[in-house]
């Protein structure tokens, strides 16, 4: 990584702002306030300062990442791991006596991780408090400016269902529950519901906004400036004419007036802010996984046909870089993780309906493999060579849907180590993608099929198996999951529709890292029988990009397994092929054929 970043100023300032109003500050992941404090620029982890420590939890994706950019000032809480604390766990232990108050802003911790952290603390005879200054913010003195772009209708040809069929089945669900006032904070979930887009997060096609729906009327909060004469034409158009606009900031007063006269319940999701949550009292407040989360997850046939479509120009960009970078490789010429990744995101770009890349590509060499959400810097860049393993992790927003897709791949001789390790992770891939289950299975149930051919030669990995993706939406997407953690009671099992990675791993610090993901789709299995008519569901191939065979040790696969590779590779001959002749790509059509050829 590129270095540990000095911290020791920052948090001196810090403690001072917190002495003088006698809290101790516990940050949430929100916005780069924690990468600013601590150094770590990973997309999850927190970060708790008291007066006499500096800790940062994140999980076994970043652990390797994490201790290579905080500096000294910093203890790395390793998450996931036995015998790491809870936060509140630790607090309970450091703070120095009984009654101590611990201070979190209340925007930027959901209402199910106060009410947890609240309750560790006041087992140990502490307080939880709201901060409603942020104290990051008092030092973070060049702190960027809230970004404002515009914001874009989504077409119903990409959507499928129109704004105002959206809102009445919401309002349905809300009927059932007996609220009238429902809270959406997601910004996914404000994009999905208006069928709008933005560019407010970058790789994510979202806008800074909060939407509230009540029974006859809806409330979107957001800049003014972001929105053009389209948006308002939009509306009318998606038959929500009646739609009001109000500035972003005005939420709050907003909810507090609706609370104050509210009949019925008011609905919020428990990831909402403590600082939402708190505006009703705990009677008014339906705490539950609010409908436009769900429905976004189970795409509808225009939303599945426009991923599948998506993921077929996807694996042309993919396919026509690695060809290149092998052929690169073998000629001598030189190409770093770097540049490879600028090459491979300019093959995304030439695709039709490209938008942006839907997260900053992982290319990594040797042993910056090993780090799992590895960023490619001039700090770090290394080679690609035929010497060592290269995994590039990458995807794109496009109009009609996102990507998300990992290859491991050898340009040399690859030791028998390591092709055990990656066969052993693709029989974890392919026991998950042959799955069959009953409906509304949750993640956590299949999670060991990918692990078990790890498992049995004592191996593992630290990340999640699957995470829901969304249709030109963000590229990690609720509420589905496979994960080998517990998952919260909202969560909901999987249903046809869905969309979810698959991508087991294996990583050995400092030497390579191999990871082979796939989006798959939620469909119905054709079983003998149905138990209780609960239905069967298994999964169809969305990625279509071919796995290196030369990486694989033969006589590790079972016959149905290798069936099921040579199927795969037959169908991404005949589905991607087409479209490379289309484009002109001769070179990566010929490597295709090649790297489609049955594996005996």
């Amino acid at each position: 990584m590129a270095g540990a970043k000095n911290t020791t100023h920052l948090l001196k300032q810090l403690r001072a702002f917190m002495k003088n109003t006698k809290y101790s500050e516990y940050l949430a992941a929100c916005d780069e306030r924690r990468a600013f404090l601590t150094g770590f620029t990973g997309s999850a982890g927190t970060a708790v300062v008291t007066q006499t420590h500096a800790c940062l939890w994140t999980d076994g994706r970043y652990h390797l990442q994490a201790a290579s950019e905080m500096d000294h000032n910093w203890t790395l809480m390793k998450d996931g791991l036995p015998g790491t604390p809870s936060q509140g766990e630790w607090l309970s232990e450091v703070l120095p006596s009984a009654g101590g108050s611990v201070g979190v802003d209340p925007r930027l911790l959901s209402s199910r991780l106060w009410d947890t952290l609240s309750a560790e603390l006041a087992a140990g005879g502490h307080r939880l408090r709201p901060v409603h200054t942020n104290l990051v913010d008092l030092v973070w003195t060049d702190r960027p400016a809230r970004t404002a772009n515009a914001v874009q209708p989504h077409p119903l040809r990409y959507t499928g269902m129109n704004v105002k069929s959206k809102l009445e089945e919401v309002r349905a669900h809300m009927k059932k529950k007996n609220c009238t006032l429902l809270v959406v904070a997601a910004l996914d979930e404000i994009a999905y519901l208006l069928n709008l887009r933005g560019s407010d997060i970058v790789y994510n096609p979202v806008f800074f906004s909060y939407c509230v729906v009540l029974t006859d009327s809806v409330h979107l909060f957001v800049d003014p400036a972001q929105l053009s004469p389209a948006v308002t034409q939009h509306f009318a158009d998606e038959g929500a004419p009646d739609l009001e606009i109000h500035g972003y900031g005005e939420v709050w007063s907003f909810l507090k007036d609706k609370a104050a006269a509210l009949e019925g319940k008011a609905w919020l999701c428990p990831l909402s802010s403590h600082a939402l949550s708190a505006l009703f009292e705990r009677g008014q407040r339906e705490v539950d996984r609010t409908p436009p989360c769900t429905m976004k997850a189970v795409k509808n046939e225009t939303e599945i046909q426009g991923m599948h479509s998506a993921h077929v120009r996807d694996a042309a960009a993919l396919c026509t870089y690695l060809s290149w970078l092998e052929e690169q490789v073998a000629a001598g010429h030189s190409v770093t993780e770097v540049s490879g990744a600028a090459k491979l995101d300019a093959l995304r770009a030439e695709q039709d309906l490209f938008v942006s890349l839907s997260f900053n590509t992982i290319s990594s060499s040797g042993p910056n493999g090993a780090v799992i959400h590895y960023d490619p810097s001039e700090a770090t860049d290394r080679p690609i060579t035929k010497d060592e393993l290269y995994l590039v992790d990458s995807g794109g927003q496009y109009r009609d849907g996102t990507t998300d897709v990992t290859r491991t791949v050898h340009f040399g001789q690859p030791t028998d180590h390591q092709k055990e390790c990656f066969t052993r992770v693709l029989k974890g891939q392919i026991a998950l993608a042959t799955a069959v289950f009953p409906n509304k299975t949750r993640g956590t149930l299949l999670d060991p099929l990918a692990r078990l051919a790890l498992w049995q030669a004592g191996l593992d990995y630290p990340h999640g198996t699957g995470h829901g993706i969304g249709s030109f939406l963000n590229v990690h997407e609720g509420p589905q999951t496979i994960h080998s953690r517990p998952q919260p009671a909202s969560e909901p099992g999987l249903e046809q529709g869905m969309f979810v990675s698959d991508e087991p791993g294996y990583y050995e610090d400092g030497q390579f890292g191999i990871r082979l993901e796939n989006i798959i789709r939620v469909v119905p299995a054709d079983t003998k029988h149905n138990f209780r008519g609960r239905g069967y569901l298994t999964f169809a191939h969305v990625t279509l990009v071919p796995v290196q065979t030369k990486m694989l040790v033969p006589g590790l696969l079972s016959k149905e397994e290798v069936s099921w590779l040579n199927d795969y590779h037959a169908e991404v001959r005949e589905t991607v092929g087409p479209l490379l002749k289309e484009q002109g790509r001769a070179a990566a059509y010929a490597w295709l054929l090649r790297e489609t050829e049955p594996l005996g």
